[in-house]
């Protein structure tokens, strides 16, 4: 490490802005910990051309002025005002709406996937991003491009403004987001939008769809202080994305959750399927570079699935997705017959999911994970075992401030030899000595090093995993958070 380091000054320069929308570009470092990995996913960096990139940072830094993620007003109204003066874009295509507390990216992706197989063109709407503020919004299974993130935002920015000006509270970043992503899949046009929802449901800005299909992914406790102490009464705010008349999809869930969700279903006269009776993972077995999959469908069984994602959980996910895009034909309502198996097959094959264990160095082995939450951190252990026959594992975390750090490193702890922790850049990051408190707690002194850079962590773990030899099946797992995950990707040269 040399004292002049392009990292610092990105980090300095980044420090006005909203951590969702900072990209750190540390391309220009050379790291020792480069090296090669997998091909790289689809993450764009920053646009080549100078002047592109600097109308983007305008956008970037128009945005940060607004609320950020974590504050919220649980409301619809603005949204909704927003949508009122655009001309509910959102109404002029069907959609697929998907709530829950893990897997809702990685199942969006692999819907997405399947719906454009079967040559529909797509629309996605993803958060939060992991490089770049434009992944969050694709068409036909590609973020926007640069100009077309400008255009959408100067194109309805009057109409922003319009509705700032009208309401007790600006708009906020995410809703901000929300209408360009509404308003870009009706200019496409796209044949049906597969939605995301940002938190909860009821109040979430996404929720002034009325989606076709309601997905609920598994339930656990994350964002406690805002949507309850119970998965119960988190249920009961997700619930809010089930319509009238709807299709609900139901991943496997706690039994308070399940009751929530059902009722709710009969409340709008909702049909219902459920993940372990009308629809589920048959048998999976680990393969090359991923898994094979059976599903049993809500039309039937398609067998010999290739599903380039490792863990049970997204076997657990492909079979979500696989029921949502059935559901979205009618398959088992209208239609008796299942699905192309051909055509499903090819679009499992070409599922990517950036971040969620994502291997990106060799020699040794450097895996990213996003897992930010006690329930994720448990899955990701779960397919890092399955997955990969490491004889010592590094851990590099560095967590937010607001989440359950505690129950994130004890799910950690049995698997991790030695753990780095570290901060990134945000300012919802959790102090470095803070973290390291709880992590001597969990791990004991001896096993805990403390890098408060994240460059540092990144070469300290990849040379404690080489302590024992070349080849002798050392790794490093980065994890935490989505903002660690991105920063680390980008400096180890996959942005």
């Amino acid at each position: 490490m040399t004292d002049s380091d392009p990292f610092d000054e990105i980090i300095e320069a980044e420090t006005d802005r909203d951590p969702d929308l900072a990209v750190i570009e540390a391309g220009s470092r050379t790291l020792r910990a480069q090296g090669t990995g997998a091909p790289q996913a689809d993450v764009p960096g920053r646009p080549e051309d100078p002047a592109l990139d600097k109308a983007l940072r305008t956008v970037e830094a128009d945005l940060a002025t607004r609320w950020g993620e974590t504050k919220l007003e649980p409301s619809v109204s603005r949204i909704a005002a927003l949508m009122d003066v655009l001309g509910d874009p959102q109404r002029s295509y069907p959609s697929i709406h998907i709530t829950g507390t893990n897997g809702k990216t990685s199942t969006a992706r692999m819907i997405e996937a399947l719906l454009g197989a079967f040559e529909l063109r797509t629309g996605r709407y993803t958060s939060p991003h992991v490089q770049s503020i434009t992944e969050r919004i694709s068409l036909d299974g590609a973020p926007i491009s640069a100009e077309r993130f400008i255009e959408t935002y100067e194109d309805i920015k009057p109409y922003i403004e319009m509705v700032d000006a009208q309401q007790e509270f600006r708009l906020s970043f995410f809703e901000v987001l929300t209408g360009m992503a509404y308003a870009a899949f009706a200019d496409a046009p796209v044949d049906v939008a597969v939605v995301e929802v940002g938190m909860g449901g009821s109040w979430d800005a996404t929720n002034v769809i009325d989606a076709d299909v309601a997905v609920v992914t598994p339930i656990d406790l994350d964002h406690t202080d805002r949507l309850g102490g119970t998965t119960g009464e988190i249920a009961t705010e997700k619930a809010g994305i089930i319509k009238q008349d709807a299709t609900v999809i139901l991943a496997q869930q706690p039994v308070d959750a399940a009751q929530v969700l059902l009722k709710k279903a009969v409340e709008v006269d909702a049909t219902v399927a459920r993940e372990g009776l009308e629809f589920g993972v048959v048998s999976r077995n680990v393969a090359v570079g991923g898994q094979l999959i059976n599903l049993r469908g809500l039309g039937g069984e398609y067998e010999e699935i290739y599903l380039p994602l490792h863990g049970p959980y997204q076997a657990h996910n492909a079979a979500v997705a696989l029921a949502a895009v059935e559901a979205f034909f009618g398959v088992g309502a209208q239609r008796p017959d299942p699905l192309a198996i051909d055509t499903v097959r090819k679009a499992f094959a070409s599922v990517t999911s950036p971040g969620r264990l994502e291997v990106v160095r060799r020699s040794p082995t450097v895996v990213l994970d996003a897992a930010h939450n006690p329930a994720g951190a448990r899955a990701t252990a779960e397919a890092v075992a399955e997955a990969f026959d490491f004889s010592r594992l590094i851990g590099v975390v560095g967590a937010s401030g607001d989440k359950n750090v505690r129950g994130l490193l004890e799910a950690f702890e049995p698997m991790f030899a030695e753990v780095v922790v570290t901060q990134n850049s945000s300012h919802r990051a959790m102090d470095v000595d803070e973290l390291a408190g709880i992590a001597v707690e969990v791990f004991g002194d001896e096993r805990v090093q403390v890098e408060p850079r994240l460059p540092d962590a990144l070469e300290a773990a990849i040379t404690l995993a080489e302590e024992d030899g070349e080849f002798a099946g050392g790794g490093v797992l980065v994890t935490g958070s989505v903002i660690t995950v991105g920063e680390a990707r980008l400096l180890l040269g996959r942005g």
